[in-house]
């Protein structure tokens, strides 16, 4: 028998990973060697793993480097029209192996480092995450600016450069611990300062009304100092740029009036105008109502809007001179996306530069305005809802108040010239919400101040029309679209599941990494033997590699035959992960009291960090701890069930797992998740799904059928008559004995023996104030798992239903989602042409 491949020898053979030619390889050794060299500085000649990552990166780095100015210098020539994604968050996870694999570079680097006596995955391995964002609506961001560079847009990402991102999570004694994500300490080898486009951006002061206008006065000034990352296309020379800004106190901050001896403190306080950038605010689909954050909201728009203005008026490459200054032209010329209402200030920003500073009268700037910018929603939980007090925005944007004030007036009164008389109507509509302390609601701004608005599914879309935006919808439904979200298939198969890209590739070719659509043509292979043996092959090596990582990390041994069952997403009451725990209880006491059954084992893993002022969801975590302590330690059960909480889930763990699932846990309470991204990687990656009809998954269920998918529970129809008629969690606790088994264990301190009431608060919320009835879809979901159980024993038909999935996964890659923003929003057309390369003579 021939000995197993190592893993650098398989690596070498999957050739989605590129070619590595020998001119290539020396090259690179010679790269890595050079820039290894200036690494190490006197004092060191002994280079520790970071200085070989470093080396590695910056070898790499430099084949983006001519690609990426020779792109610019492309879009000043053709002067084409540009989309701004502002983004609070952009959640990019690890740079260097995505950069290799959208430049071809894998296979040649790979074999370069083993020739130096390195491991490539060791390297990869020092880099750390970019986590400057929360969860979906950051990691959205990062797949769309992969898509975007793919698809040839001239697009920019525009956000701000956290010191700190989200935070690490420990769990000590089974409780969440944050630590500081200080990802900058080391160094970031992929971003660029750019002080040369620093730009001023003001707060607090007064305003003055003069006849030729009004002023902005007696500001606070912060620096913003951008800083550029590349972000490559796949494998077309495109090179865009994702935009951070850092916020720098002036020189001379708090100098100009300090008194006599202030001088040290007039220093030191720079750090508070500094601040502005310090933190990404780690809250999901919550709205925190503090000044920090407006200012962090602010200070993106206000140095984005600059920059943008500046692009416009500027013609040629490296030039200054004002060439434009035609505004009407602007909406021809740039399209601004808002992600979600953190920059809705935009609006009012865009509206007091062009009015205020560039003089035009207020009609036409605000024509300009509309057209410019389009919005999308993220969400529909009312917690979520931005509405700022009225009160902090009068003392830190005065200007911004008055001018939202001018555009409430305008707007109510077309909305009273629609609809005379409909007073309540004019109260729903209005920007300022009346009431205790008078709020705006940046929603609203966001719909009245965009051309279009959009949800991220189809079932969300349809909810903003009929219920949370329906007036809005009733008075301009051309505005309302929807763009179902997707995922870049870059990041999430070719890089982080090359065995099975290969054997997709080795049946239709490798085109459908540019046009996944093409994934349909794996159809006609689901009742190929050698196929299906293939695809079941590589989750079962990913498996055994994820158990390998499990046992290292966690010490619980781990039955690599069991099927791994995943809930991994932001902790949060509405996507139900106590619906989850109910199951595990279930499961658990149905196995204790039939222990000689032929049960299917399973290992169920569940991750994701609770935002840290979120005490509920801190106390579900620190249940299925619990859960797990009891569980895992059971001698009865032994190998047929383990519990296992994934700490610090984040982008990079992420890539880890989902290759290594069976089963993908999309349980929230239908009409809750506006769509979902994460339901959509494992579907691709052969995991099978178990959902409620919410967000993306009724989209799924479409695309792969209905019978490859396990859906159960009420749908948004069933909700709202449960509302209507009131939910009693009492009822289903009484007629379900199992149920009432599992909660009475809870309570009773089964699961906590030291502390018996530990979870008495989670037992109260669930049995007299949950909002998301997890109660009302129990019964269904244990049948559901039962019915999932009885196919995992059949693994020849689990399989053809995983390959029936990944066929169906066509309509969910981002460049579908993003050739649809360019179409039907931006007025862009995405091109798969090549630019030449750097190294091309044109």
């Amino acid at each position: 028998m021939s000995k197993p491949l190592s893993d650098h020898d398989r690596r070498k053979q999957i050739s989605v990973r590129g070619l590595a030619g020998v001119e290539n390889i020396s090259q690179l050794k010679l790269d890595f060697n050079r820039h290894l060299h200036f690494t190490l500085v006197k004092d060191r000649n002994v280079a520790t793993r970071r200085d070989y990552y470093f080396a590695l990166a910056n070898t790499v780095r430099e084949h983006l480097i001519g690609r990426w100015i020779r792109t610019q210098q492309h879009y000043y020539e053709k002067d084409p029209k540009r989309v701004y994604y502002i983004s609070l968050e952009f959640y990019m996870g690890r740079a260097l192996q995505n950069t290799m694999v959208n430049l071809a570079l894998e296979n040649a680097c790979d074999e370069a480092m083993y020739q130096l006596g390195l491991d490539m995955e060791e390297l990869e391995d020092m880099e750390e995450d970019a986590g400057l964002g929360n969860g979906g609506l950051g990691r959205l961001a990062a797949c769309f600016l992969d898509s975007m560079a793919s698809l040839g847009l001239a697009a920019y990402g525009y956000g701000i450069r956290y010191e700190f991102g989200i935070f690490n999570q420990k769990i000590i004694n089974g409780w969440q611990v944050e630590e500081a994500d200080d990802w900058l300490r080391y160094g970031n080898p992929w971003e660029k300062a750019r002080p040369e486009y620093m730009r001023p951006v003001n707060f607090y002061g007064r305003t003055e009304h003069h006849p030729d206008g009004v002023k902005w006065v007696d500001t606070q000034v912060v620096l913003a100092l951008p800083y550029d990352t590349p972000i490559p296309g796949y494998r077309n020379n495109v090179v865009n740029t994702m935009r951070l800004w850092s916020a720098k106190a002036p020189c001379d901050f708090n100098l100009k009036d300090f008194n006599v001896g202030g001088y040290i403190q007039a220093v030191l306080d720079r750090n508070l105008a500094e601040n502005i950038s310090r933190v990404l605010y780690p809250n999901d689909n919550f709205f925190e109502g503090k000044e920090l954050r407006l200012k962090q909201e602010y200070f993106v728009v206000s140095a984005t809007l600059q920059d943008i203005i500046r692009r416009f008026k500027v013609s040629k490459f490296g030039s200054r001179e004002i060439a434009r200054t035609d505004f009407s032209k602007l909406p021809d010329k740039v399209a601004i996306q808002l992600n979600d209402t953190h920059p809705a200030m935009a609006i009012p920003e865009l509206m007091r530069v062009l009015v205020d500073e560039e003089k035009l009268e207020w009609e036409k700037a605000w024509d300009i305005c509309v057209r410019t910018c389009a919005y999308t929603n993220h969400t529909v939980l009312p917690e979520a809802l931005e509405r700022w007090p009225v009160d902090l925005f009068a003392y830190l944007l005065p200007r911004h108040l008055e001018i939202i004030y001018e555009i409430n007036r305008r707007h109510l009164e077309r909305v009273a010239a629609k609809y005379p008389g409909d007073h309540n109507r004019l109260c729903r509509m209005s920007l300022i919400e009346e009431g205790g302390q008078k709020k705006i609601n940046m929603a609203h701004l966001c719909i009245v101040g965009s051309h279009a608005v959009n949800g991220v599914a189809q079932i969300h879309s349809d909810i903003l029309k009929a219920t949370v935006f329906k007036d809005f919808y009733e008075m301009e439904p051309h505005k309302f679209q929807n763009k179902t979200n997707g995922i870049t298939p870059r990041r999430w198969l070719v890089m982080c599941n090359p065995g099975l890209a290969e054997v997709i590739a080795e049946r239709i070719g490798e085109d459908f990494i540019r046009d996944l659509d093409q994934l349909k043509g794996l159809c006609k292979y689901v009742n190929d033997e050698a196929f299906i043996r293939d695809v079941a092959k590589v989750k079962q090596e990913n498996k055994m590699k994820f158990a390998v990582h499990l046992e290292e990390h966690y010490k619980v041994k781990i039955n690599p035959n069991s099927m791994f069952d995943l809930q991994v997403k932001r902790i949060h009451e509405y996507k139900r992960q106590l619906l989850n725990c109910l199951h595990i209880i279930t499961y658990y006491n149905r196995i204790k009291k039939e222990p000689n059954k032929q049960w299917t084992p399973r290992t169920i893993m569940i991750g994701g960090k609770a935002a840290p002022g979120y005490h509920t969801a801190k106390m579900i975590i620190r249940l299925i701890t619990a859960i797990g302590e009891v569980v895992n330690n059971d001698p009865v059960v032994g190998d047929r069930l383990k519990v296992i909480f994934l700490e610090n889930y984040r982008v990079t763990l992420a890539e880890r797992v989902i290759p290594a699932s069976d089963l993908s846990e999309q349980i929230s309470t239908a009409g809750t998740e506006a769509s979902g991204t994460g339901n959509m990687k494992f579907m691709l990656n052969g995991a099978l799904t178990i959902g409620t009809m919410d967000g993306a998954n009724v989209e799924m269920a479409e695309e792969a059928g209905m019978d490859n998918i396990f859906i159960f529970g009420m749908r948004v129809e069933d909700v709202d008559a449960l509302d209507k008629k009131g939910y009693h969690a009492e009822e289903y606790y009484n007629r379900l004995p199992e149920l009432k088994q599992a909660i009475d264990q809870i309570a009773g301190g089964f699961f906590s023996p030291k502390q018996p009431d530990l979870f008495k608060e989670i037992v109260n919320m669930l049995m007299h104030h949950d909002r998301f009835k997890v109660f009302a879809d129990y019964e269904d979901y244990i049948k559901c798992q039962e019915k999932v159980n009885a196919l995992y024993k059949n693994p020849k038909e689990w399989t053809k239903k995983v390959i029936y999935n990944i066929a169906g996964c066509g309509k969910f890659s981002s460049d579908r989602t993003i050739a649809q923003y360019a179409r039907e929003i931006w007025g862009m057309e995405p091109t798969l042409e090549k630019l030449p390369a750097p190294d091309d003579k044109q």
